[in-house]
């Protein structure tokens, strides 16, 4: 009975012509919404920079770009567009036509910002000092671990999705060494590729990094699934064969009395990962193992 919903969400990324045909058979009563659609209007209410904005309306477009048939209300949240109708082009030409301009356009602007910050990378590059880069499923306490290590200052919220734009400062290690580290965008499983594209410039930190710090929820009852999701993208980008410290977050939740070392459930889930280490971002428990963790494998490298 439609009567008692007005929107379906889908799971997974519907073709053009599945959502037509989809719209269609609730005779248009009903609005269909996809993994991707959704995932992009999250993306849009937490977007604050220049940067993320211009990421988010590039996946926005050219998401928008094969479902133009018979949407032409969509065009105007596109804003102004460029040119006028030919002699005999029909409406979806020219719908078709403005949303690759703005396309264009929008990827003419974040390429820009892209050789900015490429010239701030290549400059914090020549000062030698190494350089870490958070991942993980998103909200599973990157910001927050980022902060732990190098004092207040990042956004970091209880929310999906609340960090969208590369956030590199400044950490002392217990010798008194410095080293920089980078917050990213958090990962999902089955993210987009248009997304993957969008925010190539967030990923293209974690590919100039020397020591990936993979963060994951432990207290979350599908962290098994969120860290592989998270290590197959690592794979997926070719990132899979940087030295990596896994940081298992929010161990606060639990109770003194749990033990992982007897817990069947967690000795599953630890099994493909890497130098683990035990930590709360909310009470600062495990910040000296996380950094000895991450200077043992600096020594690793020769730093």
């Amino acid at each position: 009975n439609s009567g008692k919903f007005d929107t379906i969400i889908s799971d997974d990324e519907l073709t053009p012509t599945q959502q037509k045909n989809l719209e269609a058979f609730f005779e248009g009563k009903i609005k269909i919404i996809d993994r991707t659609a959704l995932i992009l209007d999250i993306f849009s209410s937490r977007a604050h920079t220049r940067e993320g904005k211009l990421q988010v309306e590039l996946a926005q477009a050219e998401y928008l770009l094969p479902r133009l048939a018979g949407q032409w209300s969509h065009l105007e949240r596109l804003g102004g567009g460029i040119g006028t109708r030919g002699p005999g082009e029909t409406q979806i030409e020219t719908d078709r036509r403005l949303v690759r301009a703005k396309i264009a356009r929008v990827k003419k602007s974040l390429n820009s910002v892209m050789i900015h910050r490429k010239m701030h990378r290549s400059r914090r590059l020549e000062f030698g000092l190494p350089v870490f880069s958070l991942v993980g499923y998103t909200n599973a306490g990157k910001s927050s671990i980022l902060n732990l290590l190098a004092g207040e200052g990042s956004r970091a919220e209880n929310r999906l999705f609340s960090t969208l734009d590369p956030v590199t400062r400044k950490i002392v290690l217990s010798d008194g060494s410095r080293a920089l580290l980078t917050d990213t965008v958090g990962f999902i499983q089955k993210l987009p590729t248009t997304l993957i594209a969008a925010f190539r410039a967030t990923l293209e930190e974690a590919s100039d990094a020397d020591l990936i710090l993979h963060v994951i929820d432990v207290s979350h009852d599908n962290r098994h699934e969120q860290s592989r999701s998270v290590m197959g993208l690592l794979k997926d980008l070719k990132l899979a064969d940087k030295p990596v410290v896994t940081v298992l977050n929010k161990v606060d939740i639990f109770s003194d009395e749990f033990d992982f070392e007897l817990d069947d459930s967690f000795q599953k889930f630890s099994e493909d990962l890497k130098n683990m280490v035990f930590c709360s971002a909310k009470t600062g428990l495990g910040r000296g193992s996380l950094l000895k963790s991450i200077e043992q494998e600096l020594g690793n490298m020769g730093f």
